[in-house]
C-alpha cells in the first residue's frame, strides 16, 4: 500500500523502518519542523531514504484546516495514513481522505485513559493491566473504532519510562505494523469502543502534578511514578518546589534509620536515610524516594539531601583540562543556542533533551572509555563544572557515590587491625536481617564466639534477587561493555592482594586453615582467579555456523554467548573464599549477577570480599552476600523463580535435592560439585620420596578438608610396608597448633560437629576390622583439633573403603604386584569420580591408569596441583559442570543460534544515491546508512549474475 505516515520521535522512526521492510510504499512523511536545528528522528530516518518529508509547524488554524498544507498532503496520493505518535491535530479533510482512511497508535487499552497522558493515568490509578490500542481515527477524542490491541502487567514499581521500554514502545511498533498489514489484507476489524469504562483525564502537566499528601502511602507512590520522568511529580520542601523519582513501596518502615525531614501537609516526616527518602501516607505505610530535584534543575540522590552541597571541586591534571576543553566543545555542538559554554552553564536551562543526554554520554565514552556514565548522571550534574567534576572523578576511579557504610567488628589479631563486616550484603549496601536475626560464628581454634553475624530470612533472598535481577535488566552492569567489566574485576583482585593479609587472618580465625596456607592457596589462588576471569571478559565469542541452507538460499547461521542473568552461588565451609573465587570470578566475567550464600560456619571473609567489591566500584546488586542456613537460604535460592543458575558444592545428598528443586522451580541451569572418594595408585617403581611427600599431600592437605582429597590409597604390596613407616615417620612430625602461628601443620577442623563424625569415622574403621596405626582422637585441647591419622588393612567392603571422611584420615589398601586392572577396577568400583592419582616411573602404566581412573581430574606423580587455567569438575555422583578454565564460563552463558537470509541492493540505485559523495561508505547494520571515510577510499559493488538478469550487490544479513 501507498502510507503517508503522520507523527514523530523514534517510534515513529521504527514504525516507518518496519513499514517499509514489509514491502509498503511510504508516499510522504508529515512530522514536526526542527528543533533548535535538530531534526526529528523520523524526519532524519525518511530523508535518508529519499522519501518526501514536510514539516508543517501547524495543520489548522482556529479549527479550520490551511488549504494549501491539505493540497500538500492530498499530493501525495496516500492511500492510508499510519499516525504511530503524533502531537498535532490533524483535520479530517486529511484523516477521511485515504481509501483506507487512518489509524493511530494510542498507548492505553481504550476506552479506558483516553487522552495524551494515558500512560501516566495507568500507573496514577494503579491498573493492575496497561497495554495500547491502534484504533481508527473519527473526529471525536480517541473514539474510534478499534482495530487490534495488546495489554500487559503493570509491575507495582513500573514508570511511564519502564513500561514504555518494557513493552509500549517494542511491542506497539510490532502491532501498528500488524495493524497495516489487517488493513493490505482486507481483514481489520472495526470494533465500536463500548461506552462502560470510558475516561478521559487531563494532561499532566508540572503545574497540576504536585503530591497530595492526604491519603494512602500506595496512592501518592502511584502518584509519584505516574509522574516519572515528566512532569515530575512535586511537593514544598524547606520553601522550595522538590520533584520526586524513583519511587518503590516499603515493606517495613518501622525500620528506617535516618535524620528526619519535614514535608509541609505530610501526616508525619520523611526520613532520610542511607537508602533514599522514606515518605508516609496516610495509612501509616510508607514509600522510598531515590533521587530528588530541585526549582534549579539541580538532581540529587534522596540519600544525600543533607549533604547536597557535594564535595569539594578537585584540581584537575593538564591530562584533566584537555578533556575539559574537549567536553566544552561538545557541549557547545549540542547547545546549538549557546554562544559559550562556561562553568555555570546549564545543560538543560540551555534547550538540551532526553536525546542530547543519550548523545552526551556516548561522546563521553568515545573520549574516555573507562569514565562509565548512565543518563542519570547527567541529570544529576547539570552545570557544565558539576559535570565535568563527575567525569573526573570517575576517571580517576573514585566514587561519586554515597559512602559505602560498614558496621565493623574490629579485633587486633596476628599482629594487625582487623575489620570485619557483619551484616547482610544486598544492592550494595550491608543491612541487617530481616526480624535483626543473627547468629555466633565460632574460632575452631579455641570455640569461642568472633562475632554475631547477620542471619538471612526467606525475605532477605527475595531482596537480593530482585536486586540482581534489576541490576542485571535496567542497571549500569547489563549496559557495560565487557572490557570495561574486565577492568573491575581486575580492580577487585587488586583490592583483594592489597588486603590478602587481612582476608588471610580472618579465613585463619573462621575456617581453621592455616594462616600460611590461607595466604598463599585460600586467599592467593582467590586473587589469580579472579585476574584469570578477568581477562576472559572480552573474549566471549560465538561462531559462524555453514549449514545446509547456505546455499544457494543465501542463509547464514551464527552463535552468540549470553549472560544467564541472576546466578546464585552456595559454596562449602572447606575453602570459604577461593570457593567464592571459583564460581563467583566466572560468573561475573560472563556477565551475570550474583546471589551467593557462604557456609553458615565460615561467613566472614564472604562479607569483606564484599565490601572490597563495593569500593573496586561493582555497581549496586551485581554482588549480594547472605549468610544463612541451608535449608532456609539455600532452599529459597533453589526454588526462586527469579534465579536462572544455581552453582553449588558441597555434599551428594544436598547437591541431589538442589537438583530436584531447581527442576520443580524453574527448571533453572545447575552446576555441582559433589563429593568424593579419590583413588591415588601408588606402584612400587614409584619415586618413593615424592610418593610419601605428595601421598601426605594428598591426605592431610588444609586438615583433609579437602574435596580432592585421595580418600583411599592403594599401594602396591612390594613397597607397602616402606610406604606405611616412612608415612608414620613424616605423621610424628606435624605440628598441631595455632593456625596463626606459622610454624604450625595442623589446625584444628572446621566446626564441632565435623569433628564429632570424624571421631564416629574412625570407630566404625575400628569396629570392621581395620587396622588403625595412628591418630583417631580429638586433640585434648581447647579448639576442635583431631590428630592425623593413619588405617591399613582396608577392605573393599569396609565403610571406610567408600565413604568420605572429609578429614586427616588416610586409607591405605594393598595390592598385589603386577595386578593393574585388577587395582584399576577397585579404584573405580566407586560412585564418585572428581579426582584421582598415579605414582610409576613408567610413561607406559602412567598413560595407561590415567586414561582408565573414571575421574574429573587424574594426577600424574604428584596431587593437589590445581590452577585456574584447568578446568575442574566431577564424574559421577561427583556432580557435573566445570569451575576454573575457558570451560567455566560456560556454566554461566547461555548459547543463543540466529539465522537469517542475506539481501541485496539494487546497484544502481545504491551508486546513484551515492554518486555525488566524494568520500566512499561503509553500510552499518544492513542499512543503507553511511559514515564517510577517507577520500582514497572507493566504493566497489560485486555484480552478480541473477535470473532476473538484473545488477545487485549483496548487503549484509537481516534478522
Amino acid at each position: 500500500m501507498k502510507i503517508a505516515v503522520i507523527g514523530q520521535s523514534l517510534f515513529g522512526q521504527e514504525v516507518y523502518k518496519e513499514l517499509r521492510k514489509d514491502g509498503h510504499t511510504v508516499v510522504g512523511v508529515f512530522t514536526i519542523p526542527d528543533k533548535d536545528g535538530k531534526a526529528d528522528p523520523l524526519a532524519t530516518e525518511a530523508e535518508k531514504d529519499g522519501v518526501p518529508v514536510f514539516k508543517f509547524p501547524r495543520w489548522r488554524v482556529k479549527g479550520q484546516a490551511i488549504p494549501e498544507v491539505v493540497a500538500q498532503y492530498q499530493s501525495t496520493g496516500a492511500e492510508l495514513n499510519v499516525l504511530p505518535f503524533c502531537s498535532q491535530f490533524i483535520p479530517m479533510e486529511v484523516i477521511n481522505h485515504p481509501s483506507h482512511g487512518s489509524i493511530i497508535y494510542h498507548p492505553s487499552l481504550l476506552p479506558r485513559h483516553r487522552g495524551a497522558s494515558a500512560i501516566n493515568w495507568t500507573l496514577i490509578h494503579g491498573d493492575k493491566k496497561g497495554g495500547f490500542t491502534v484504533f481508527w481515527a473519527d473526529d471525536g477524542l480517541d473514539t474510534g473504532p478499534i482495530l487490534l490491541q495488546r495489554e500487559c502487567d503493570v509491575e507495582p514499581n513500573d514508570t511511564v519510562n519502564t513500561i514504555y521500554k518494557r513493552f509500549l514502545f517494542p511491542e506497539g511498533v510490532k502491532g501498528t505494523v500488524e495493524a497495516v498489514r489487517l488493513i493490505a489484507e482486507g481483514k481489520a476489524p472495526r470494533i465500536t469502543q463500548p461506552l462502560e469504562g470510558a475516561t478521559y483525564e487531563c494532561i499532566q502537566k508540572k503545574d497540576n502534578s504536585k503530591i497530595d499528601w492526604n491519603q494512602s502511602a500506595e496512592a501518592i507512590h502511584n502518584w509519584i511514578r505516574g509522574n516519572d520522568k515528566v512532569p515530575g511529580a512535586w511537593a514544598e520542601v524547606d520553601g522550595q518546589k522538590v520533584t520526586f523519582y524513583g519511587s518503590s513501596l516499603v515493606d517495613s518502615p518501622a525500620a528506617a534509620a535516618g535524620q528526619p525531614l519535614d514535608i509541609p501537609g505530610a501526616s508525619r516526616p520523611g526520613i532520610v536515610t542511607k537508602a533514599g527518602l522514606v515518605l508516609f501516607g496516610n495509612d501509616e505505610k510508607a514509600l522510598l524516594v531515590k533521587n530528588l530535584q530541585f526549582e534549579d534543575g539541580k538532581m540529587i540522590s534522596a540519600a544525600q539531601y543533607f549533604h547536597s552541597g557535594g564535595s569539594a571541586a578537585v584540581e584537575l591534571t593538564e591530562e584533566e583540562k584537555n578533556f575539559a576543553v574537549q567536553m566544552k566543545a561538545v557541549w557547545k555542538s549540542i547547545l546549538t543556542n549557546v554562544d559559550q559554554v562556561e562553568d555555570s552553564t546549564d545543560f538543560f536551562k540551555s534547550g538540551a533533551a532526553s536525546m542530547d543526554v543519550v548523545r552526551l554520554v556516548e561522546e563521553v565514552k568515545l573520549r574516555a572509555s573507562t569514565c562509565q556514565l548512565q543518563n542519570e548522571d547527567v541529570y544529576m550534574n547539570t552545570t557544565f563544572q558539576d559535570f565535568i567534576q563527575m567525569c573526573v572523578r570517575r576517571l580517576r576511579g573514585e566514587s561519586d557515590e554515597e559512602e559505602l557504610v560498614v558496621d565493623y567488628v574490629e579485633k587486633n589479631i596476628n599482629n594487625m587491625t582487623v575489620k570485619m563486616p557483619h551484616q547482610l550484603f544486598i544492592n550494595g549496601e550491608f543491612v541487617d536481617a530481616a526480624g535483626g536475626k543473627t547468629y555466633k560464628t565460632i574460632n575452631p581454634a579455641d570455640g569461642t564466639a568472633i562475632c554475631e553475624v547477620s542471619l538471612a530470612q526467606i525475605s532477605d533472598v527475595d531482596t537480593a534477587v530482585a536486586a540482581a535481577k534489576e541490576a542485571f535488566e535496567e542497571g549500569e552492569w547489563g549496559k557495560m561493555n565487557p572490557r570495561d567489566r574486565g577492568r573491575l574485576i581486575y580492580k577487585l583482585a587488586d583490592l583483594m592482594e592489597q588486603h590478602q593479609e587481612e582476608l588471610a587472618t580472618i579465613e585463619s580465625i573462621d575456617s581453621g586453615a592455616v594462616y600460611t596456607l590461607a595466604l598463599k592457596t585460600h586467599v592467593g589462588m582467590s586473587i589469580q582467579t579472579f585476574r584469570y576471569f578477568a581477562g576472559w571478559c572480552d573474549k566471549i565469542q560465538g561462531s559462524t555456523i555453514p549449514i545446509n541452507q547456505a546455499r544457494p538460499n543465501r542463509n547464514l547461521t551464527f552463535t552468540k554467548k549470553e549472560p544467564i542473568g541472576v546466578c546464585a552461588i552456595v559454596i562449602p565451609w572447606n575453602y570459604p573464599l577461593m570457593m567464592l573465587a571459583w564460581k563467583t570470578a566466572a560468573c561475573l566475567a560472563a556477565g551475570n549477577t550474583v546471589v551467593l550464600k557462604p557456609a553458615q560456619v565460615t561467613p566472614l571473609t564472604a562479607l569483606k570480599f564484599a565490601e572490597l567489591a563495593a569500593r573496586a566500584g561493582l555497581p549496586k546488586g551485581v554482588i549480594n552476600i547472605l549468610p544463612g542456613s541451608g535449608a532456609l537460604v539455600g532452599q529459597r535460592l533453589s526454588d526462586h523463580p527469579d534465579v536462572r543458575k544455581l552453582g553449588f558444592t558441597g555434599s551428594t545428598e544436598i547437591g541431589k535435592h538442589i537438583m530436584k528443586s531447581c527442576a520443580v522451580s524453574n527448571v533453572k541451569k545447575v552446576s555441582l560439585e559433589l563429593g568424593g572418594k579419590s583413588p591415588l595408585i601408588i606402584f612400587g617403581d614409584c619415586d618413593m620420596d615424592k610418593a610419601v611427600r605428595m601421598g601426605m599431600s594428598s591426605v592431610f592437605f588444609n586438615k583433609g578438608e579437602n574435596c580432592i582429597a585421595a580418600g583411599r590409597l592403594f599401594v602396591e604390596d612390594v613397597i607397602h610396608d616402606q610406604f606405611v613407616k616412612r608415612v608414620i615417620e613424616e605423621v610424628k612430625k606435624m605440628k598441631i597448633g595455632d593456625p596463626l602461628d606459622r610454624s604450625t601443620d595442623h589446625g584444628p577442623q572446621n566446626h564441632k560437629a565435623h569433628l564429632d563424625k570424624l571421631v564416629e569415622y574412625c570407630q566404625t574403621g575400628v569396629t570392621e576390622g581395620a587396622k588403625l596405626i595412628c591418630g583417631g582422637k580429638q586433640v585434648q585441647r581447647a579448639g576442635f583439633f583431631f590428630e592425623p591419622t593413619v588405617f591399613t588393612e582396608v577392605q573393599d567392603h569396609m565403610y571406610i573403603a567408600k565413604e568420605e571422611s572429609f578429614g586427616p584420615i588416610m586409607i591405605i589398601s594393598k595390592f598385589k604386584n603386577g595386578e593393574v586392572d585388577e587395582v584399576l577396577r577397585r579404584a573405580n568400583a566407586t560412585e564418585y569420580g572428581l579426582a584421582s592419582g598415579v605414582f610409576t616411573r613408567d610413561i607406559s602404566k602412567a598413560l595407561y591408569v590415567s586414561e582408565r581412573l573414571n575421574a574429573g581430574t587424574v594426577f600424574v606423580n604428584t596431587y593437589n596441583k590445581t590452577d585456574v587455567a584447568s578446568p575442574f569438575g566431577g564424574f559421577k555422583q561427583s556432580g557435573f559442570g566445570k569451575d576454573l578454565g575457558q570451560e567455566a564460563l560456560n556454566e554461566y552463558l547461555k548459547t543463543k543460534a540466529f539465522t537469517g537470509k542475506q539481501f541485496h541492493w539494487k546497484k544502481k540505485a545504491f551508486v546513484e544515491q551515492h554518486r555525488a559523495r566524494d568520500s566512499a561508505t561503509t553500510w552499518d547494520g544492513g542499512s543503507h546508512r553511511g559514515r564517510h571515510l577517507s577520500p582514497s577510499s572507493r566504493l566497489r559493488v560485486r555484480k552478480i549474475p541473477r535470473r532476473d538478469h538484473k545488477e545487485e550487490s549483496t548487503g549484509l544479513m537481516s534478522l
